[in-house]
């Protein structure tokens, strides 16, 4: 067992920033391959943890990763799944075991609160940034 590191709202402040980053570059993506590129990235999250101290729950995670990472290839909504179950093996991290980053001790809960709000964006669709501005626009000038 190792202290919990300490979560500040810096912290807190740049995981968002990181998820709001990747969803803006991510949206650059042109279907199918947005998809596929994002059923592949949550395989690899997948094997973040590798030799990070839960011993072999490491590779079942992995496993499990790379089956919701397959099905991603198909539905967004298992991407989505990947990054709730990738934020769950994160605060297990966080408490129990060694976190994503070496040198920074509270990264596995910033990599928490940045896969939750990756989850919430595929879980809806995952739409592009553009959709989403030209929407507000629409409602904007109808009202």
């Amino acid at each position: 067992m190792h202290p919990v590191p300490e979560f500040t709202l810096l912290n807190a402040l740049a995981a968002i920033g990181i998820a709001f980053l990747y969803i803006s570059l991510s949206s650059l993506l042109r279907e199918p391959t947005r998809q596929q590129f994002n059923a592949i990235v949550i395989a690899g999250a997948g094997a973040a943890y590798l030799s990070n101290g839960l011993g072999y729950w490491e590779f079942l995670f992995c496993a499990i990763l790379t089956w919701v990472a397959y099905r991603g290839l198909t539905s967004y909504r298992f991407i989505g799944l990947g990054w709730l179950l990738h934020t769950g093996w994160d605060l297990v991290h966080h408490v129990y075991a060694e976190p994503i980053v070496p040198f920074s001790p509270a990264s596995s809960a910033g990599c928490a609160v940045c896969d939750t709000i990756l989850a919430i964006w595929f879980w809806c669709g995952a739409p592009l940034v553009g959709e989403w501005i030209g929407r507000k626009k629409v409602i904007n000038a109808n009202t």
